[in-house]
């Protein structure tokens, strides 16, 4: 009898242990189901994961200029849309082969758009995107589409216009420096809007042109502005990507127009103003249309009316008259009643390219390859 007892309470205890075990668990699901009761998404991903967007820049972030304005509407972007993970950037990634690795790793990682953000980067972008149909490339600059590949600039031809009337107001000298990266149509066309500018205000002015063959090299940009110093330049603009031209100008005690961002903390005694760039609301509106299902391959080309480009603040040191007439002028461009390139328009050599009455045709500006009358420089070959 004892020994039936004592099993009879064993069997007792075996059974209580297993209820409790199985209270314990009594929250679990079956494997491959959250707590919700839900299925993660196909590939492993939860429903409520993020879209992954990311960028790759040719220079650092924190140049001041082209890469730093292109990072300023990364974060724009992540802030407007809390759906969007565009925490990843690629910087200092020299326009050649190394672009097609790294935007296949970029793909590779899951990145639904794909931002890249300098000319050179053209041929790799449709390269990479005809592997991975499936992911929106958008390519800064460039001319080359397909149906995942679509292009995007602005019309900074507007503010640098309206930058060249400074400077011609500006200057005593008669001769305005223009630090000028590569000859390519993009940089072309900003040196003769912002020389059309100048000379509207003031037909004495040149416009002299130094190349650096270089985005981003800020003792190689300041040397370029230094020598332009020293052939009688009193007003120095940019086509580059630091604020090393207008602190070369600075150190000289002269005027400087700089380019990309508002660079008057960096030449306080120089910047006279700057054209800018302002790519964050861009940066929403396409990721928006890529998760909406609506976006298609597009050459989009924004204007100061869009907001996608402007003049930054004038410095102090520019009077109010002069204010005033570059104001006046802006304010006619966004109402469409003057166009930079209307004519009469001549070249170096004094031939008309655009007559009077007429203006150049969009395929026409971007496709520059000569200079106005005015400069003083050459294209190289």
């Amino acid at each position: 009898m004892m020994r039936k007892g004592w099993r009879f309470i064993l069997v007792l205890l075996l059974a209580l242990v297993v209820a409790v075990a199985a209270a314990g668990c009594g929250g679990q699901k079956p494997a491959g189901e959250s707590k919700g009761g839900e299925k993660p998404a196909a590939g492993g991903q939860a429903k409520d994961e993020k879209m992954k967007v990311a960028f790759i820049y040719v220079g650092p972030v924190g140049d001041a200029g082209w890469t730093w304005t292109h990072d300023q509407g990364r974060k724009y972007l992540a802030d407007k849309l809390p759906w969007v993970d565009a925490t990843t950037y690629m910087e200092n990634v020299p326009e050649g082969a190394d672009v097609e690795r790294v935007l296949t790793e970029l793909a590779e990682k899951g990145n639904k758009v794909i931002f890249a953000t300098s000319f050179g980067y053209m041929d790799y972008v449709i390269k990479v995107a005809e592997k991975y149909p499936n992911v929106v490339f958008l390519h800064c600059s460039g001319y080359k589409t397909a149906n995942n590949v679509g292009t995007y600039f602005g019309a900074m031809e507007e503010p640098r216009y309206l930058s060249g009337m400074v400077a011609g107001k500006m200057t005593k000298s008669n001769i305005l420096g223009y630090v000028a990266a590569h000859p390519i149509p993009e940089v072309i066309r900003g040196i003769n809007a912002f020389t059309l500018g100048a000379r509207a205000v003031n037909p004495n002015v040149k416009v002299k042109v130094v190349w650096t063959n270089t985005w981003y090299d800020p003792a190689a940009e300041k040397q370029a502005a230094l020598s332009l110093l020293d052939a009688g330049a009193d007003v120095i603009a940019q086509h580059q990507d630091t604020p090393g031209p207008q602190q070369a100008a600075q150190e000289r005690g002269k005027y400087g127009i700089g380019y990309n961002s508002d660079m008057r903390q960096f030449a306080p005694n120089a910047n006279l103003t700057s054209p800018v760039w302002n790519w964050g609301p861009y940066y929403v509106k396409t990721v928006e249309a890529v998760k909406n299902g609506t976006w298609k391959s597009e050459q989009y080309y924004g204007t100061m009316k869009d907001g996608i480009v402007d003049l930054g603040p004038f410095s102090d040191k520019v009077p109010q008259e002069v204010r005033d007439l570059v104001n006046k002028k802006k304010q006619e461009i966004i109402d469409g009643k003057f166009n930079v390139f209307q004519g009469p328009i001549k070249d170096q050599s004094g031939k008309v390219r655009v007559p009077e009455g007429q203006k150049m045709s969009h395929e026409d500006v971007l496709g520059f390859n000569w200079f106005v009358e005015g400069v003083e420089g050459e294209i190289p070959k």
